[in-house]
């Protein structure tokens, strides 16, 4: 069997985990450690390779080659991003080493915020909206147009110091002052990131990479704060555990395929494979997942709780990925948790002692626990601190619950003046507390929240017709109410809002979708004449959010009511994999009446007859995909001249209209209504088709009414052709109504403000006609 030599470049709690789980592979002959610190120097013993920290020889790459060539290293890791960032792993490879750590120009995803963030945007990689800046007054004028939270970044690597997560625009704009003015990051500060700050979960999600395949590790989750209950300084990182309970497999495979897999190819399209490990640091936002930042490196403290988990030899995976041969097939991972807690100086990540004494460090990898030193030296025989976070100690076991019990009960055990550590590493998580079926990201409980918070909006609906309603396996309506008509004919429709649930979720604005679902099913029935009796709903996600789906069943049952239907019931669903984190989506049912005698079906329409058109109070339900895409660059939640000081945002959410009331009143003043149509996907050019009958079609006078300010907004903004727009959208017409032409003027006084002639019924082949 070969043998190999190792050199590790590094010296913190990433490099001993490193050491620790390269010096088990039977193909190690020894390692050295440049410069480590007093926890990587152990003799060799039986399955255990040596381990030997070197005092980091004269600066520059030179002094490492030189190093590396005089001990016969046959494979180099670098673990810290400043080598990389620096070239070490180009000039090593220039000098013949097989080296795992990408080049300096692949390292750019992180030792440059913008190289990171442009290269996303090309490569369609999901982040946050952001622009990049050299000077203070572009900045702050970016930063008072964009009025909201917002993360500031210095380009460069600031030992992870060059981020400020702003509350406010003053205090961005004095975070960017401190870069460009005050220097204060020096060049690493020279430009700024300025991008919507995101809410939600973080999931660092880390893979192996030869710079054309990857591997995934099981994603961790670390602790960023210095205190408990998230509270104190930004760290470096407190704690880390794996798995996560709520990052699920599918949502694992989803992040291969639109992050890290897009990540690799992106960089080997580009000229710079990344050769490696690639590390994510993802956000789980209302929207679904972004990447917050990529990684050229291992993380530090995530590896102190992956690697405890790798069941395959890393030396034959980091060789694997070094001469472009890997295959993730055969990297594997023991089926268990792992948790990490690290131990710091007292005063970290501000002004700390250094030199004291730490004690209880023997026996370091007993009983599934295991001690990881960063900021340690020895002198003497004896370790002593010598840095800010000093080590983190890693339990293993086959639930979280139990791994943190392991790392806790050995940190009691280790000892030194001022020490600190959070006691609250993974307890948010209660793993262990939960069902198989929360494990597999489905939440019983939240379901059954949502009914009970539901439950009174829903019964207000409920007429003496309704016979069982929520709660029960079906809806039970008595046909009774159907007694005094003498043909009565059923009507049903079902539909959704489409992707109008995405405007919702970034705004997170959840009240109005529940009355566009219900609105846009009833004038779905109300074209043949139907009145309503009944509703169903159904509501689904990847996790469900009590309140949340409070919200949008509560706009249901208001619609309802309004209208004089019954909701009878409905169904939450939790589908984790099936939709992304975030993403809610809805359908409704509803069911009607109408006596045979009076469905109103188009077939007396003729040529001649006028065309009415009802107003529309928006973009109803269509359209919204590309209306996103055209408003994306705008800020939504500040009033936009165009639309007369109201917001993108609101503008977007505007109620869908019920046209029940216009119809019902335009019946009641005795109007023969021919045909309705209610104008949905297709806009003005494919629905009126849906009632012609043979041999008639219509023409439609554009400059009839004037198209709402929303309209002329997306057109302009995503330059959208005209036809395209009155074929998808409804142009602020969302209803037409067929006359005929000696009571147009009759019906318009009925509408009143409501209605406009629009255009008449021709001879034709079914088409409209815009003119």
């Amino acid at each position: 069997m070969n043998q190999f030599n190792i050199l590790v470049i590094g010296g913190g709690g990433r490099e001993h985990a490193l050491a620790w789980a390269l010096a088990k592979s039977p193909l190690a002959r020894r390692i050295w450690i440049i410069p480590g610190n007093a926890g990587t120097n152990w003799d060799g013993a039986p399955g255990r390779a040596p381990c030997e920290s070197v005092r980091a020889p004269a600066e520059g790459h030179q002094a490492i080659i030189h190093f590396a060539q005089g001990h016969a290293v046959d494979l180099v890791l670098i673990g810290p991003e400043q080598p990389l960032a620096e070239g070490l792993s180009d000039a090593l490879r220039k000098a013949g080493f097989r080296v795992f750590g990408p080049s300096q120009a692949a390292a750019q995803v992180e030792s440059s915020k913008a190289f990171a963030k442009d290269f996303m945007r090309r490569h369609h990689i999901p982040t946050a909206p952001f622009e990049v800046f050299t000077e203070v007054e572009p900045a702050e004028a970016f930063i008072q147009r964009l009025n909201r939270p917002c993360v500031v970044k210095a380009d460069g690597l600031a030992a992870g110091k060059g981020v400020y997560v702003c509350d406010s625009p003053v205090e961005a704009e004095a975070a960017v002052r401190a870069m460009l003015s005050e220097k204060v990051f020096g060049e690493a500060g020279q430009r700024v990131i300025i991008e919507e700050r995101l809410s939600g979960r973080e999931v660092s999600v880390l893979a192996f990479s030869d710079g054309t395949r990857v591997a995934l590790m099981p994603p961790a989750r670390d602790h960023k704060r210095a205190l408990d209950g998230d509270q104190g300084l930004n760290t470096g990182g407190m704690g880390a555990f794996t798995p996560v309970p709520d990052f699920t497999l599918e949502q694992l495979e989803w992040t291969l395929h639109k992050v890290i897999q897009p990540a690799i190819d992106g960089l080997r399209m580009e000229g710079t494979p990344f050769v490696g490990v690639l590390y994510a640091g993802l956000m789980l936002t209302s929207e679904g997942i972004r990447v917050l930042e990529f990684n050229c490196r291992f993380g530090d403290p995530e590896t102190q709780v992956i690697l405890p988990l790798l069941d395959s030899d890393l030396i034959e995976v980091c060789l694997a990925c070094a001469e472009g041969r890997l295959d993730p097939a055969q990297v594997r991972w023991r089926g268990e948790a792992c948790a990490a807690v690290v131990v710091a100086s007292g005063g970290y990540p501000e002004k700390y002692p250094t030199g004291l004494v730490i004690t209880g460090l023997e026996d370091h990898t007993t009983h599934e626990a295991f001690v990881f030193q960063a900021g340690t030296e020895l002198k003497s025989g004896q370790t002593f601190t010598a840095g800010g976070r000093v080590l983190a100690v890693s339990g293993r076991a086959h639930s979280l619950s139990e791994a943190l019990e392991r790392a806790y009960r050995r940190l009691e055990t280790i000892h030194f003046e001022g020490m600190h550590y959070r006691r609250d590493i993974g307890r948010s998580t209660r793993l262990e507390e939960e069902s198989a079926y929360a494990r597999a990201g489905v939440n019983i409980d939240s379901g059954n929240r949502a009914v009970k918070l539901m439950a009174s909006a829903v019964k207000a609906t409920y007429t003496p017709a309704v016979l069982a309603g929520i709660g029960a396996f079906g809806g039970l309506f008595s046909g009774a109410a159907l007694k005094g008509m003498n043909d009565p004919v059923l009507v049903a429709s079902t539909d959704g809002v489409g992707t109008k649930t995405k405007v919702a979720a970034r705004l997170n604005q959840w009240d109005s979708i529940g009355r566009d679902l219900v609105n846009h099913c009833l004038n779905d029935i109300l074209v043949q004449g139907a009145l309503p009796l009944f509703f169903l709903d159904y509501v689904a996600s990847a996790a469900l959010d009590p309140e949340q789906i409070a919200q949008i069943v509560g706009g249901v049952a208001a619609a309802c009511q309004r209208a004089g239907c019954a909701l009878l019931g409905g169904e939450t669903a939790e589908m984790p994999g099936v939709y992304e984190p975030g993403a809610v989506d809805i359908v409704g049912t509803i069911v009607g009446v109408v006596e045979r005698s009076t469905i109103i079906d188009g077939r007396r329409i003729q040529p001649g007859d006028a065309v009415i058109g009802m107003f529309s109070s928006g973009l109803h339900t269509n359209g919204y995909s590309l209306a996103r895409r055209a408003l994306e660059g705008l800020d939504w939640e500040q009033p936009h001249p165009s639309l007369l000081g109201q917001t993108v945002g609101a503008a977007l959410l505007a109620v869908h209209r019920s046209y029940l009331p216009q119809v019902k009143a335009l019946l009641a003043a005795g109007i023969d209504v021919r045909g309705l149509a209610h104008i949905t996907g297709g806009g003005l050019i494919e629905n009126p088709p849906r009632i012609f009958p043979s041999g008639v079609g219509m023409r439609i006078q554009r400059d009839s009414w004037e198209v709402p300010p929303l309209f002329r907004l997306i057109q302009k903004q995503g330059k959208v052709a005209d036809r395209e727009m009155y074929r998808v959208f409804n142009m602020g017409i969302g209803m037409i109504a067929v006359v005929p032409t000696v009571q147009s003027s009759q019906a318009l006084a009925v509408l009143g403000s409501e209605g406009v002639r629009i255009g008449e019924m021709i001879m034709g082949a079914g088409e409209v006609h815009l003119e």
